[in-house]
């Protein structure tokens, strides 16, 4: 059995796909990074290796804010933004796409997708408000499991109006809401519709959002936040099957693209899970510059360095 693995390591999930030889997902893991990224790609490694014993692994591609760190430790064949990898997963599911709606864990971004070719993107990295994280704390603040968030917003015929602009300020109109009496289901339909308006107000400002829309990214599960960009925006948008392991998706597609042309794979092997990882830092006191640079060691040895401004401390 043959595949091909792609994972994205975002800041609240990191996510593991694999592909079999005719690109359809086969395993899908998703799993919350809590502030480690090597222990949770392991363990998602772990998991692959354990669930499919005869597999193997043909590329591996990866994406997120920590995909330098899980390129190495993998052995990744390819290394790319999650702009990309975004768009190439979209536009494998769907290929007259033309834009893509997603919201993670901290951030949001939006991509322009124009006769199959990224035209524009946008993201949204400043503040929290829209992102799952917020939607997380104000459902644990409401005492709402965050899977039925969403489902509870349906059952409001009108929302409040929510001030969504900033993650404190939502939070504070939710609560003065709240003291007016006003119910909680009125109270979650008006958040999604703040936190669209937000969305489409400063990520989507001064785009052109044509359909076909694809929505991704994990708060595409929120059916409250899909319902109010539906009407926001006047027409059907699109929730894929994987909507929450798009990034991941995209880089093993952009993997099993790479592998294709020369034939072979960097993936290090399942042993890989029986190597210690360390991460540290230390200051080049070799210039005025006082470069601090960061150090990536497997078992003991260092495979790469980043932070310097020169090639000193490159690894060979």
């Amino acid at each position: 059995m043959q595949g091909v693995l792609g994972v994205d390591v975002g800041s609240v999930s990191t996510n593991v796909v694999v592909l079999d030889e005719s690109l359809e997902v086969i395993e899908s893991i998703y799993l919350r990074t809590n502030g480690r990224p090597i222990e949770t790609v392991l363990k998602g490694i772990g998991i692959i290796k354990d669930r499919y014993p005869q597999l193997t692994i043909k590329g591996v591609g990866t994406t997120g804010s920590g995909r330098q760190i899980a390129g190495i430790i993998l052995g990744g064949d390819i290394i790319k933004n999650e702009i990309t990898a975004h768009a190439v997963a979209a536009l494998h599911i769907i290929p007259e796409v033309k834009t893509i709606l997603e919201i993670g864990g901290q951030d949001s971004k939006i991509i322009i997708i124009r006769n199959g070719i990224v035209t524009d993107f946008a993201m949204n990295t400043v503040c929290a408000a829209g992102t799952g994280s917020f939607l997380d704390q104000q459902a644990a603040r409401l005492g709402i499991p965050i899977q039925e968030f969403g489902q509870l917003a349906l059952t409001a015929d009108i929302g409040v109006r929510i001030a969504g602009r900033c993650a404190v300020f939502a939070e504070s109109d939710m609560i003065h809401k709240q003291q007016m009496g006003y119910s909680v289901p009125s109270i979650i339909k008006g958040l999604c519709e703040a936190l669209v308006r937000n969305y489409l107000n400063n990520v989507g400002k001064g785009k052109e959002i044509l359909g076909p829309i694809i929505f991704q990214g994990g708060v595409a599960a929120n059916a409250g936040i899909h319902q109010a960009f539906c009407e926001a925006l006047g027409c059907e948008i699109i929730v894929p099957k994987y909507y929450n392991v798009m990034g991941a998706v995209g880089a093993a597609l952009l993997a099993y693209e790479k592998v294709k042309k020369i034939n072979k794979t960097n993936f290090r092997g399942f042993k890989l899970l029986e190597n210690n990882y360390l991460t540290r830092s230390f200051e080049c006191k070799g210039c005025a510059n006082v470069c601090e640079i960061l150090e990536f060691r497997i078992d003991d040895k260092p495979v790469a360095r980043w932070g310097g401004r020169c090639d000193k401390w490159d690894v060979s």
